[in-house]
């Protein structure tokens, strides 16, 4: 993508009246439609859905694909793909407004700062869709499923939330498992190593990302883990 065609697309971000950027990682402000300052922390469900349903996000969205077959799939709840992409925000966020889905929102964040822009308990659910998987040891703490991202989950999700992990990585799938054994609370629901080798255990599953259809056009199978952090 060429730096003018980013240059565009931030611009256009901040006419989108359902994404919200922080634009300065040491400060917890955000800002919404036309740069204007918003405070949301708390109050997403009623002051941006206009509504008391519970809250999904997708962590490390990119394009939103997952967040919205979720929102299409589920009218009764909201949800919020974060990433800090914005490029590849702007593409889910232009699609949900094409579609007229009002439960679709996106946020432009660091991820590890996710706290300071949710309550306690005001998620519900959590999903991480094909995340980078950082490969190298010395990188690990950069998963998503690392204790230090596994402490700012705790802060937001509401008692009993449940995380979700999918991705064709055998590497942070074993990551995953061998951290939440450690984990103090946590508890693993559901796990599988091959999604697609039995019947979906419940229809989210079903949707499949630009780049799940890749890895399964390579042959790579696709892993799932379902679990919860009790206080």
């Amino acid at each position: 993508m060429s730096k003018r065609n980013k240059l565009q697309k931030f611009t256009e971000l901040l006419t989108f009246p359902n994404v919200y950027e922080n634009f300065n990682p040491m400060e917890p402000q955000l800002h919404g439609l036309n740069g204007v300052e918003v405070q949301l922390r708390g109050e997403w469900a009623s002051k941006h859905f206009g509504n008391e349903k519970p809250i999904t996000l997708e962590l490390a969205c990119g394009r939103g694909e997952y967040s919205l077959g979720l929102a299409r799939q589920n009218p009764h709840r909201n949800f919020i793909g974060v990433d800090i992409k914005g490029a590849r925000i702007w593409k889910g966020a232009r699609i949900a407004l094409e579609e007229g889905l009002r439960n679709a929102a996106f946020l432009r964040i660091r991820i590890e700062r996710i706290a300071n822009f949710f309550g306690p308990g005001e998620i519900s659910e959590i999903w991480i869709t094909f995340p980078d998987p950082f490969l190298r040891n010395s990188k690990a703490n950069r998963r998503l499923t690392a204790p230090r991202f596994l402490d700012e989950y705790r802060k937001v999700l509401e008692p009993g939330g449940l995380i979700h992990l999918k991705t064709d990585e055998p590497q942070l799938y074993d990551f995953t498992l061998r951290t939440l054994e450690e984990y103090p609370g946590a508890e693993i629901l559901y796990q599988d190593e091959d999604i697609y080798a039995k019947p979906l255990p419940m229809p989210e599953l079903e949707l499949k990302t630009y780049y799940e259809k890749m890895h399964l056009e390579e042959g790579k199978k696709i892993k799932y883990v379902r679990f919860r952090l009790n206080v």
